[in-house]
């Protein structure tokens, strides 16, 4: 394939109508693709919750213009990925997103390599695959998540604050911890990993007669005006109207409550605990199905694996928030994660310029416009926001913006 811009191949991504998702016109993914896709048929009461771009064997994208999608493309034209990227994963070895999160998503984490292998093999009608699933969120509008474990000062303040959730830790267990913090003892996971075990492996009747009460009682305190942060109320409330009853709304005690602004993100390494809440986000992630869940969700729940796994390590919810660097390359913001899957590309170019060249990589990338117009070199049609590129492995993209400042996320393997 020539080392130009002719090379690169518009795609259309697949989405996917989960009914987590923002509906109509509230969905970043709904907009997105019917402003790249006139026949993009939106419907007002149908949800939209993510857009797949890339070779994923479930939805693969479709090339734009021809009777391929991008999974047999890259097959029959491997170079495309690039060497590197071929030596050391044979396939393209990320998938892009662009999420839309209306209501909670599952209490999960994801296994790293070891333990995806060891799950496949033990029961590969659940864990399809054998390989790790890191992956990362960057926020497009204000997108909220639960993420890794809270401080052990503030997991014990709601302890104390919660009577309810102290009865489904057990006071025993709950005391434990609470004096391992009053003695600034610094090893605190095993304490912390009994405490979120016996919650999550607790008697159905009970947690939902604990949480039945926290309930009844934060409700009336809304009634009375009183202050619900130190009971978390509004959260809770909130879960639990999603998901009665079910054990994940007590996850919240023990999971920093994040925040995140457009364009801050968070990485999700091998078993952090996490879950999405509200909001649209860019996500990037290695090629796998492996989720192991325990709340939050009507999907198959494995919970004593998920409490085994996890990285009891309290932080705070700040230092969860990954950092992006700067490049030495024009308009360029890098998330760089300490994995070699992928990599995310903030491209930012000024209104005010004529001409931008999206630079070539020794991997293959794929482009997404979320705002701008801009016209490129050898494609019919303008870039503009939804509308997504396949760049191979080698091959720069020459654009020119059309009076607006222009916005695009890349994924792609910096090896």
């Amino acid at each position: 394939m020539a080392n130009n811009t002719s090379s690169v191949q518009l795609i259309q991504g697949a989405v996917q109508q989960y009914a987590w998702g923002k509906v109509g016109k509230s969905s970043k993914v709904a907009l997105l693709c019917a402003n790249a896709d006139l026949s993009f048929n939106l419907k007002d009461d149908e949800p939209y919750a993510e857009l797949w771009m890339g070779a994923h064997p479930k939805a693969p994208s479709k090339l734009i213009g021809g009777d391929k999608n991008l999974l047999d493309f890259v097959k029959e034209y491997p170079g495309v990925l690039g060497e590197k990227v071929v030596s050391q994963f044979g396939v393209l070895p990320f998938l892009f997103k662009v999420l839309s999160v209306a209501k909670s998503l599952s209490i999960q984490a994801h296994p790293d390599k070891a333990l995806a292998e060891k799950l496949h093999v033990e029961r590969p009608e659940v864990y399809r695959d054998s390989n790790h699933k890191p992956e990362m969120a960057i926020a497009l509008t204000e997108f909220e998540a639960l993420c890794g474990f809270r401080p052990v000062k503030e997991i014990v303040q709601f302890l104390e604050a919660v009577p309810e959730l102290e009865a489904v830790v057990g006071k025993v267990t709950a005391d434990r911890l609470k004096a391992k913090c009053l003695n600034g003892v610094s090893d605190v996971a095993s304490s912390l990993k009994e405490c979120f075990s016996n919650v999550i492996l607790s008697e159905k009747h009970i947690r939902e007669e604990c949480l039945n009460t926290l309930v009844q009682r934060i409700e009336k305190m809304k009634e009375d005006n009183l202050n619900l942060e130190p009971v978390h109320g509004e959260l809770l409330l909130r879960v639990h109207s999603q998901f009665p009853g079910d054990v994940g709304c007590f996850v919240i005690y023990f999971l920093n409550h994040i925040l995140l602004s457009s364009g801050e993100a968070i990485f999700l390494g091998a078993n952090v605990p996490h879950a999405y809440l509200s909001g649209d986000c860019i996500e990037c992630m290695a090629c796998s199905d492996n989720v192991v869940r325990a709340g939050l969700t009507p999907k198959l729940v494995d919970a004593s694996t998920l409490c085994d796994m996890l990285d009891y390590l309290p932080t705070p919810a700040e230092d969860r928030k990954f950092q992006p660097k700067s490049s030495d390359y024009p308009f360029e913001l890098v998330y760089d994660p300490p994995v070699k899957d992928f990599a995310v590309i903030c491209i930012r170019v000024p209104s005010d310029h004529e001409k931008y060249v999206v630079k070539q990589h020794d991997s293959a990338s794929i482009l997404l416009c979320i705002s701008g117009t801009a016209s490129v070199a050898g494609i019919a049609g303008e870039l503009k926001p939804g509308v997504v590129a396949f760049i191979p492995a080698n091959v720069l993209m020459e654009i020119f913006p059309q009076g607006s400042e222009i916005l695009l996320y890349r994924a792609t393997c910096i090896l």
